[in-house]
């Protein structure tokens, strides 16, 4: 093992606010190892949300096995360029399948499907199809939380860093937007109040950031009154409507929320958002304090360092299937265009 490489790890995951037994450590270090070398032996590269445990997110560079950490958008233009012969995807099983649309001669590897997401499993293509009949004409824009079948049915797709800007550029005075009903809320009032659309909304939500309710915010912001809010577009209106207003912050994607720490000047937050995305904020900014009330997506749980090295273990085995992203041709050929518009938005 690589002492150099181990305690660059070691003192990232440190500053990202993780500490654990010597014998905890120990084994990690050598899960960390092998992934290493088994993503040279097999020319594969890993791809990690930052929703993702922050023992996942520690890039190649500094001792980890992340090739690019980064939100949905980021991660889908990761995908154009890669140019090893796998991908294993450390997030959730959506965020595969767009890698797998966007690179389809590479393999994708997900290291456990039960990775799901409660958006994406909120509304199918059938769904979709019955929606445009109801609507017809009316575009329709698909959040990044869907499986492949159901981007097949839209016009465009959207992550929440290019939401606003693809909905207020779309022709037409409605759109329908879906499946996330808070998201689709919060954008209405911005793209209400600058071009006049109205927004036909799904009624899913993501069943992290739904919870975040009024009282759990509000009674964080009387205990730090100096401390600014962080907040994801998939918080409950409701919510933001109360709270954003009380202290300063922001309202937007994982990459605004990032962005808006790096030039505010307060030194207290609170984070309305993945737990898992405080280890990302510790990591970036060790000097500022981050207050995270701490929720974790059970999807993205589903994939730690041990699943991630078993995934690689099986990478050009028999038991590679059970890790491997297959979509059919008509699907990656339907989902493609949608992708596409979505990232001449990113």
């Amino acid at each position: 093992m690589s002492v150099i490489t181990s305690s660059a790890y070691s003192r990232k995951l440190q500053a990202m606010g993780i500490s654990r037994s010597v014998a905890e450590n120990q084994t990690l270090l050598e899960a960390v190892e092998e992934i290493r070398e088994l993503k040279q032996q097999k020319r594969a590269v890993i791809l990690s949300h930052y929703y993702m445990s922050a023992e996942l997110q520690v890039n190649h560079a500094d001792g980890g096995v992340a090739d690019f950490v980064g939100d949905s958008l980021g991660l889908s233009v990761a995908a154009t360029k890669i140019e090893a012969d796998a991908v294993v995807f450390c997030g959730v099983k959506f965020m595969a399948e767009t890698a797998k649309v966007l690179n389809p001669s590479r393999k994708v590897l997900l290291p456990s499907m039960l990775a799901g997401c409660s958006l994406a499993e909120s509304i199918t293509a059938e769904d979709v199809r019955l929606l445009k009949k109801k609507y017809p004409g009316v575009p329709v824009v698909a959040y990044i939380n869907t499986y492949a079948e159901t981007k097949a049915e839209a016009d465009v797709c959207c992550t929440s860093r290019n939401a606003l800007a693809i909905a207020k550029a779309l022709p037409g005075d409605q759109l329908i937007f879906l499946p996330d009903q808070f998201m689709g809320k919060n954008l209405q009032v911005r793209v209400k109040a600058e071009t006049g659309k109205d927004m036909i909304l799904w009624e899913g939500s993501c069943e992290v950031h739904e919870q975040f309710s009024p009282s759990k915010i509000m009674g964080l912001q009387m205990m730090y009154p100096e401390a600014e809010l962080l907040v994801h577009w998939e918080v409950p209106d409701e919510t933001v409507a109360s709270t954003l207003s009380r202290s300063g912050g922001v309202l937007g994607s994982t990459t605004d929320i990032i962005n808006y720490v790096a030039e505010s000047r307060a030194k207290q937050f609170i984070l309305g958002s993945e737990c898992d995305l405080g280890a990302t904020l510790r990591g970036m900014y060790p000097h500022k304090e981050f207050i995270v009330p701490c929720i974790r997506c059970p999807h993205m749980k589903q994939i730690d360092i041990f699943r991630t090295r078993d995934a690689l273990r099986a990478l050009g085995t028999a038991q590679e299937e059970l890790y491997r992203i297959d979509l059919s041709e008509s699907v990656m050929q339907g989902a493609y265009l949608p992708i596409k518009r979505m990232l001449e938005f990113a």
